[in-house]
Order: structure tokens, then sequence, then C-alpha cells
């Protein structure tokens, strides 16, 4: 599933291509996605508007129209959200499609249909349901050692699984979140109540630090993943324990592990994470 990292890819390939453009007309498809599609809002919202700005929240891509209204696109899955010429033909699970001035439509396709597309009030979009429960963004100002210690405070479960809770904090899937501590050299079933305020810090720095570097390197691509031109990632040549179970740590030589916990794969190295 695209992370905070694809969403800020996919952001920042698109606005230099989408500010300052008009969506003339929208195509809105007979399937719905993870929720019914309000195609009479989406048209109201978006015909006509131009685009002011994008932005992200959490890893939602948040296009920001005249007319006080947002486009809010969650990628879900298997999400794509990529700018094509006018007569391209209409893509196989292709749902939407923002028709642009110059020749060019904005186009959203979701094989497993997990992905959302909203239209919204701007000044009303942080009250929405959506996204009024959201933690802290990881790449904001207010992040830090002391913050991960902050809302550790009263709870006792896995550090792997506090990452990944986007009401905690957003954005960190599983893939962040094991390399995030195998880089700050925690075990990712370390209960919360057990990590010093050093070992948050280092945390914090190991989070920012992967976060970045996947946004330089274009995101993941492990599946269906792309950037609004249509570009794979290629940061999953850097990862350092995610789905290397069997292989040498880059650390110290010992071997990955993988265990699965609560459905999901942690990859860590024994040794460097205890």
């Amino acid at each position: 599933m695209p992370e905070l990292p694809e969403v800020e890819v996919l952001r920042r390939s698109l606005e230099p291509r989408l500010v300052g453009r008009r969506i003339r007309s929208v195509d809105v498809g007979d399937l719905e996605l993870r929720e019914p599609l309000r195609r009479q809002a989406i048209r109201r919202r978006a015909q006509g508007q131009r685009v002011i700005s994008l932005r992200r929240r959490s890893k939602y891509l948040l296009l920001d129209l005249s007319g006080e209204s947002t486009l809010a696109v969650h990628l879900g899955m298997s999400g794509r959200l990529t700018l094509a010429p006018e007569r391209a033909a209409r893509e196989p699970h292709e749902h939407l499609a923002f028709h642009l001035d110059r020749g060019e439509k904005l186009r959203f396709r979701d094989p497993r249909r997990f992905g959302l597309v909203l239209a919204l009030p701007t000044g009303r979009v942080e009250r929405d349901p959506h996204f009024a429960q959201l933690g802290v963004e990881p790449l904001g100002d207010e992040f830090s050692g002391e913050t991960l210690e902050r809302l550790s405070a009263g709870r006792r479960g896995p550090v792997k699984s506090f990452l990944m809770d986007g009401r905690l904090v957003v954005g960190v899937g599983n893939i962040y979140a094991s390399e995030s501590l195998h880089r700050a050299g925690i075990h990712p079933e370390r209960s919360v109540a057990r990590i010093s305020r050093a070992r948050w810090d280092a945390l914090a720095g190991a989070i920012v630090e992967v976060l970045e570097n996947a946004i330089v390197e274009g995101g993941t691509t492990l599946n269906d993943f792309t950037n609004g031109l249509g570009e794979e990632g290629y940061f999953q040549v850097s990862l350092r324990v995610y789905d290397r179970a069997g292989e040498p740590c880059p650390r110290c030589g010992a071997t990955i592990r993988r265990r699965v916990h609560a459905g999901r794969s942690s990859y860590f190295c024994p040794r460097c994470q205890r």
C-alpha cells in the first residue's frame, strides 16, 4: 500500500504540471471505490475550477481548487493518479478522469478499488471524519523523540504497531517502520513502555531519514505505485531488512529474520535489534 513517501512523490511530480490548470470537465465511472463516489458533488466542486495548490495530509493527496473546494485522493492499495494526453484511450479500471485545459487529463485508476476520492469544502477538510483523527506528521516541525515518548505514555504494546497507528503517527507503514526500527537498533516487538528517551530520539531521527531517503528515490514500487508521470520508484533497492529474510544484515552480517505479528510481516536483525 502506498505510504507517506509515495504520496509525497506523487504530489511533487504533479504539482508543477497541475497548478494553474483549469478542470474543464469530469468523467466518473459506474463502479464504486472503498466508499461510494459522490458524483454530483465531485462534478459540482471540480468542473470549471483552477488548481490552486497540491498538499499532502497523511496518505491523502489534497488538490485545492478555486471556489474553496478540495479534492482528496487516497490511493488505497493499487490506485494510480497520472497525467495523460486528452485523447488517450480509457484504461481498464479507470474510475475518474479530470479533463484539463491544454489537452491533458488527470485520471484515477484503481483495479482493487480500495482507493478514495472526496470533494470537500476546503475550510472543512481538517474537520472531516477522514482527517479529524489523524496523528502527527513525521516530517513536520513538531515531530521528535519527545513527541514519540509523549504519545507512548500509558501504552504497553509493541513499538512497530505503535508506529503504524495512524491516530498517533501518520504515514509510517510496514516497510518504513521495519526500516526505521533497524536503523535505530530497536526490536519491532519491544514494548513502548521499555524504550528510553535516547532510543526515542534515535527512532525519530531514523524515521525522518528513511522517509526523506524514500522520497528522494521516488518511493517504493513493489507492485503498483508510480508517480504522476507513470514513473516507478526505486527505494526498494535501498531496503536494508524489509523482505530480506535469510539475507545478511548490512550492518553486522547476522541473518535477517521474519516474524508475523497481527497479520503483518516484520523483518529485523536479531543481533542489531535485541
